[in-house]
């Protein structure tokens, strides 16, 4: 399906797959501290087997309810404390994404230590940001999505948590690379009745509505169920623009006993956008609203259907097992035109400047399965955790993407676009069919397998080896060429770490963990290795975590000019030197706290070449975030006022590998109200960049983007 010529006007409405919604799925498994503690067994020996085993997964904390999450099964499958976890793992749990009103996946990690977000201004084609200066891999459920970058725009309000792990980590969930990961974990059927239903609207004629409700279907909670869904009809910050999205989640989850869980979610996603304004011309300072594209070429559309199927299964005697499976589909479509003039900005008497004009059209068919047993045991004084699984992921992809040039440049397709005035643009009005720039059909199918081993000694020294061997068979065709090439590849992936608790509150732990990222056929893959060092503290008197990791993080082997490094094969590699702090505290019934610092010196080793000693794109040296909440308790007639303020500090980095170009380092702020009209009745008050700061945030050098400017929402949300 082409979209390359004009847009189809009009407002998308809900269609039939929501029919088919009563769907649900587990949340992922976690341990709390004393879940671990040995129970005699009648008999003498040795060796205990635990007898009983208290199991809470993460959801059971009610991440509605805090902002500080305690455990996580982000370091790997298996779920764990995040105190003990060997590895810097935060996550952002729902309550502090509706305190935010984080409405993109940027804003739900953008004060998280490490993560850089925004830097490709007004460009909404993505979830642009990066951990420890790498795009991340992404996860749903355990299950691989993908990179952030090219992925589909994710619904937050579709998540109950999101666990960032920081650094190499593909003997977790699999090949990626090594700036970190993402797991999504899904709202999923509660036990007992609960809901929400909310209506916001605010800048740019944003208009919004949704609900989140659950009941149990039998008496004896044996049969939940769960409905999600969101309409939104919006514009964006630039004119001609749209930000329109229909979302809808359901689920049923069984549970026959208090040993098996079978869970089964359909979501339905559709949005209906625009990718970007253009850019601005080099040299101008323009207002935001500003379009420099095509109206009637200016679409960004997603259609994406998902089924999920969780089992659960406790066997007795410290044997769990657990498998889960995903099958999406889903169809993309972008086009656009930008601004490309590098020259313009040398002759301030000509307004006139050159455009491309890009187009995309891409499906995408998934299946992904993942298997694993768990078996806990005691030997005296050693608790021993033994995870061993199976994975096997396969994914068809067919894109066409198409592409024509104003420029005069030679090598470009002759001029059936056009330049624009930027001080008086008047566009070109429905086009014809952009000249086919590329077409594949790419097959790739993964199988794996891996193991790991916690021992756990004296309840104070934790030893974690990870072993994962990736198997790839991947089959890319050229179909305008008609020619097809063919890759076969075998990768071990392997990850020590240590941890230590020092007291009941304060642990320190050390790590060593490997990556590997997907090849393209006919490269070999690009590998990454990371070692950490760290200290975490959870103090008793209130919930909170503290976390300060060191690493030295490397990506080598670098076989490829492609996105998203776009560095020529002879780099050897990518380092990247760094400090991360980060802090989660409710310091009181009034007062919660999330502060972040991170620090990166990041270095392209290219020996005698170009790039060597420069920085990689878009990691700035130095960010910071703070952000906080007062609750100001109601008095007679007056409900409880929560009042929130935070400030983002983002460093500048270069926006190119050679280092040609640089960003503006500055301050942002965000700030929120929440008033209690009545029990279970809120009024919210939501600014994003609240001062309406603007500052340059990228350059491809044939245009600026700024980042993005203030946006205001109200909320009216009931709950029960």
């Amino acid at each position: 399906m082409s979209r390359q010529g004009c847009r189809v006007d009009g407002r998308r409405t809900l269609i039939g797959p929501f029919r088919t919604m009563l769907l649900g799925c587990t949340a992922l498994a976690a341990f709390m501290p004393g879940a671990l503690l040995a129970q005699e067994a009648g008999g003498s020996g040795d060796t205990t087997v635990l007898d009983t085993i208290k199991v809470q997964d993460a959801a059971a904390q009610d991440s509605s309810k805090t902002i500080v999450a305690t455990t996580s099964a982000g370091a790997g499958k298996i779920p764990g404390d995040i105190l003990v976890t060997p590895a810097a793992v935060s996550v952002v749990t729902s309550k502090e994404i509706q305190e935010r009103h984080a409405d993109s996946i940027e804003q739900v990690v953008q004060y998280t230590a490490g993560v850089v977000t925004d830097f490709y201004g007004s460009d909404d084609r993505y979830d642009y940001f990066k951990i420890r200066g790498f795009y991340p891999y992404t996860y749903r459920d355990g299950l691989a999505l993908g990179r952030s970058w090219g992925g589909v725009l994710e619904e937050p309000y579709a998540f109950d948590r999101v666990d960032i792990l920081k650094g190499a980590s593909s003997t977790g969930f699999g090949v990626s690379d090594p700036g970190g990961a993402v797991n999504y974990v899904t709202k999923t059927p509660k036990t007992g009745r609960f809901g929400e239903v909310y209506a916001t609207g605010g800048s740019y004629d944003h208009k919004e509505a949704g609900f989140d409700f659950g009941d149990n279907i039998t008496a004896d909670d044996t049969l939940s169920y769960r409905l999600t869904g969101k309409i939104q009809r919006s514009d964006a910050e630039y004119d001609y623009s749209q930000d329109d999205e229909n979302f809808i989640m359901g689920g049923l989850t069984w549970r026959p006993d208090d040993t098996t869980s079978l869970s089964f979610v359909f979501d339905h996603l559709d949005k209906d956008g625009t990718p970007s304004n253009g850019g601005y011309p080099i040299g101008t300072d323009l207002d935001r609203d500003s379009f420099f594209g095509e109206p009637d070429f200016n679409y960004n559309d997603t259609n994406r259907n998902t089924y999920s199927l969780l089992f659960d299964h406790d066997f007795g005697d410290g044997l769990k097992f657990n498998a889960s499976g995903r099958y999406s589909k889903s169809n993309s479509a972008f086009g656009y035109a930008y601004i490309n003039d590098a020259l313009g900005a040398n002759d301030p008497s000509d307004t006139s400047v050159n455009r491309d004009f890009f187009a995309s059209d891409t499906s995408n068919e998934q299946f992904a399965i993942d298997a694993h047993l768990l078996y806990e045991t005691r030997f005296d004084n050693v608790e021993s955790r033994t995870l061993g699984g199976v994975e096997y992921n396969a994914v068809k992809t067919t894109d066409a993407t198409y592409y024509d040039s104003s420029s005069p440049y030679p090598g470009y397709w002759p001029g059936l676009t056009t330049p624009i005035d930027w001080e008086n643009p008047v566009y070109s009005g429905p086009l014809p069919d952009l000249p086919l720039l590329s077409s594949t059909a790419k097959d790739q199918k993964t199988k794996a397998i891996y193991v790991q081993q916690d021992l756990t000694f004296f309840d104070r020294l934790t030893a974690s080896i990870g072993l994962r061997n990736d198997w790839l068979d991947l089959d890319e065709t050229d179909r305008v060429a008609g020619t097809t090439a063919r890759g076969d590849y075998s990768e071990l992936s392997k990850r020590l770490g240590l941890s230590y608790k020092i007291t009941e509150e304060l642990a320190a732990y050390a790590s060593y963990a490997e990556s590997v990222a997907p090849p393209s056929t006919g490269t070999e893959p690009t590998t990454g290795k990371q070692y950490e060092v760290g200290i975490k503290y959870r103090p008793d008197a209130f919930p909170a975590m503290f976390t300060a990791s060191v690493y030295d993080l490397t990506m080598q082997n670098i076989t490829t000019y492609d996105a998203p490094t776009y560095l020529p094969a002879t780099v050897d590699k990518i380092h990247h030197r760094g400090l991360d702090l980060e802090a989660k505290a409710e310091v009181t019934d009034n007062i919660e706290l999330i502060a972040a610092y991170s620090y990166i010196d990041s270095k392209i080793v290219e020996p005698g070449g170009a790039y060597d000693g420069k920085s990689f794109s878009q990691v700035p040296r130095h960010m910071a975030s703070l952000w906080g909440t007062y609750k100001l308790e109601g008095e007679g007639q007056r409900g409880d006022m929560t009042f929130g303020l935070g400030a983002r500090y983002v460093g500048s980095y270069y926006f190119n590998n050679a280092n040609t170009g640089k960003s503006q380092s500055a301050i942002v702020f965000d700030a929120a109200y929440t008033y209690a009209i009545r029990e279970n009745t809120k009024f919210e008050l939501n600014v994003s960049n609240l001062f309406d700061e603007k500052h340059l945030a990228h350059s491809d050098g044939g245009a600026i983007f700024y980042n993005p400017g203030r946006t205001i929402y109200a909320t009216i949300r009931q709950t029960w």
